[in-house]
């Protein structure tokens, strides 16, 4: 018959203390507490035989105690403003909420995931977040005029945008780089002889949007550009399939269409379908983000990659350096895009 160590921290055994953890280590319980809390000012010593004694003893820190010395949650925000429906429709979200989640997985923070979707539920968030129920905060889907930002620098939390209200920013933000993107897709489509080149944009109140926009415009050199090729959306299938039908309607002579969005590029296709319009033959069509949508078109589509899950993970990174560093000066980051050409174009 085989036989089972008992653990200290078992149940039926009384929990280990931080005073037993500094008997068995030979330090003081200050010094104990440092290490639980990842303070600094302790010897290298010192932290190896306190970590010893907490392996053997199976200490547990009291995370109620904890968060009363050090008036941290261990906790993050992750917050959405936009419709539980374009959560689950858009893969960039779903993308974003894995990079985030990898660069949560080894330590001990808890994710909150909240949406808002209307300004009872933003007053009720900002007072949560102004009463510091979490540590940091990370927002995506970033709109010019949203206040959330202003809040997190007025109660000065630890905050990254996934994206940026304007090129301006004072908060830490990671973003792809929209426009350089967006110039590829239009010059790819100028290189295969394409000329009345059409643009479905996201909202511009967006400044991703806007920036794919400007890179449109650049890559065809129109100053000022031509309205009839542009029609505004909204980054889903359904603004997608409005964008097309109109550009068709003004524009019948239209040869390609990048859209800001491979959500917005799936819709105009299927208009384009549906107006007997072959892809890529008559009209060739380029989407933005590189998600699973445009590897299961059809034709598949060319796509703008961009890293969202890298942008999930990076933004993780420099929330939790600003939430164990205060003061640490806003970081501006940008990553880069790439052109993946499939058969659509």
């Amino acid at each position: 018959m085989s036989r089972v160590a008992k653990n200290p921290a078992s149940r039926g055994s009384a929990r280990p203390t931080l005073e037993a953890v500094a008997a068995r280590a030979g330090v003081g319980r200050g010094t104990v507490s440092r290490v639980v809390n990842g303070s600094e000012g302790v010897s290298a010593k010192a932290r190896t035989a306190v970590q010893k004694a907490i392996a053997e003893l199976g200490y547990v820190p009291n995370r109620a105690a904890r968060t009363l010395v050090t008036s941290r949650t261990d906790s993050v925000a992750l917050v959405i403003p936009e419709a539980e429906t374009r959560l689950v429709a858009e893969p960039y979200f779903s993308d974003t909420i894995r990079g985030v989640t990898a660069g949560l997985a080894d330590t001990d923070m808890q994710l909150l995931l909240i949406l808002v979707r209307t300004a009872k539920e933003r007053e009720r968030l900002a007072a949560y977040l102004s009463a510091q129920r979490v540590d940091g905060v990370l927002l995506v889907s970033v709109h010019r005029d949203d206040p959330l930002p202003n809040l997190l620098e007025t109660i000065d939390m630890p905050a990254v945008l996934g994206g940026r209200r304007s090129d301006r920013e004072p908060l830490s933000y990671v973003h792809a780089d929209n426009e350089s993107g967006a110039r590829a897709a239009v010059e790819h489509l100028l290189d295969r002889g394409r000329r009345a080149i059409a643009t479905i944009t996201g909202p511009l109140d967006m400044e991703a949007a806007r920036a794919r926009l400007d890179g449109h415009r650049k890559a065809l050199g129109a100053e000022p550009p031509d309205a009839s090729l542009v029609a505004q959306a909204d980054f889903t299938e359904e603004g997608g399939i409005r964008a097309m039908r109109a550009l068709l309607e003004r524009r019948p002579d239209v040869d390609a269409v990048f859209a800001a969005s491979d959500v917005m590029a799936a819709g105009a296709m299927q208009v384009l379908r549906e107006a007997g319009r072959r892809v890529p033959e008559d009209v060739a069509v380029v989407g933005f983000d590189d998600s699973i949508v445009a590897r299961h078109t059809d034709p598949p589509m060319t796509s703008v990659r961009q890293p969202i899950e890298e942008m999930g993970r990076t933004m993780t990174r420099m929330l939790l350096d600003e939430i164990a560093n205060p003061g640490l000066p806003h970081r501006h980051v940008a990553l880069a895009t790439e052109l993946v050409v499939r058969e659509s174009s």
